[in-house]
């Protein structure tokens, strides 16, 4: 079961970023009406709505380098909590930016996942 589950965080994290890096506005697939961002502090709610906050970022290409996932089963049925930690390169900036990032992935009934919750920070400092 856990080796189950970290397969499932871990395939789901390289889906999720390199949607993101390279088709961003093809994450709405990912989310549901119910699905609820909260990005760097703003509650963000509904797939459309959090797919319009993540096609509005003001960077159009960036390159996530992910330092590590941590996965573990929740209480919903199936469900999972994702915990992703890293950096995230934007063109023509010397620096990377730390980030944290959450997810609660939630199974549908055609048997794949759907993010419930995503909470995203960047880590400062």
């Amino acid at each position: 079961m856990e080796e189950q589950v970290e397969m499932v965080g871990r395939a789901f994290v390289d889906h999720y970023y390199l949607l993101f890096d390279s088709d961003r506005a093809s994450l709405s697939s990912l989310y549901q009406p119910t699905s609820m961002l909260s990005f760097e502090g703003q509650k963000i709610f509904g797939a459309d709505d959090i797919s319009s906050k993540l096609n509005q970022l003001p960077f159009d290409q960036c390159k996530h380098l992910i330092s590590t996932i941590d996965s573990q089963p929740s209480s919903i049925t199936g469900g999972i909590v994702v915990f992703v930690s890293g950096s995230l390169q934007l063109p023509g900036e010397e620096h990377h930016l730390r980030f944290s990032q959450m997810f609660h992935l939630i199974p549908t009934p055609q048997g794949s996942f759907f993010v419930q919750n995503d909470i995203f920070r960047l880590n400062y400092g």
